[in-house]
């Protein structure tokens, strides 16, 4: 509850019927950033998983995520490092050429999908301690 005190400031004030306290959404929140888990996987204990979804995209959209990640780092309660930041073309649209398309003028496809430059990359966060 101590390092909560620290960044209380940091978070809106609850108006309202809320369901679930600042507190209990932070939890919810670190433990899928922590275990990688989808929201749908989130355990029952931490509440309606689409509860702390809504509210978590909420946040985001109104810079709220950041200013509270910002105080988390500051006040040294969880420190996050990106090692690798990737993209694909289900997150990116781009046009053909710039992924490694076969040109027009090109035999054909060959037999092996690294030889003709389509890539495949995975995005993983780790949170350090």
């Amino acid at each position: 509850m101590g390092e909560y005190l620290k960044i209380k400031d940091s978070l809106p004030v609850q108006r309202g019927n809320v369901v679930y306290e600042n507190l209990d959404f932070l939890n919810a929140l670190l433990y899928v950033i922590e275990n990688g888990c989808k929201w749908r996987s989130l355990p029952e204990q931490y509440g309606n998983w689409n509860s702390i979804y809504q509210r978590a995209r909420r946040w985001a959209n109104n810079g709220v995520m950041e200013k509270v990640f910002l105080a988390l780092q500051r006040e040294q309660i969880v420190c996050i490092k990106i090692e690798h930041a990737s993209l694909d073309s289900t997150s990116c649209k781009v046009h053909p050429d710039a992924h490694g398309a076969l040109k027009k003028e090109e035999s054909g496809a060959s037999e092996s999908r690294a030889e003709d430059g389509t890539q495949k990359f995975m995005w993983l966060p780790r949170m350090t301690r």
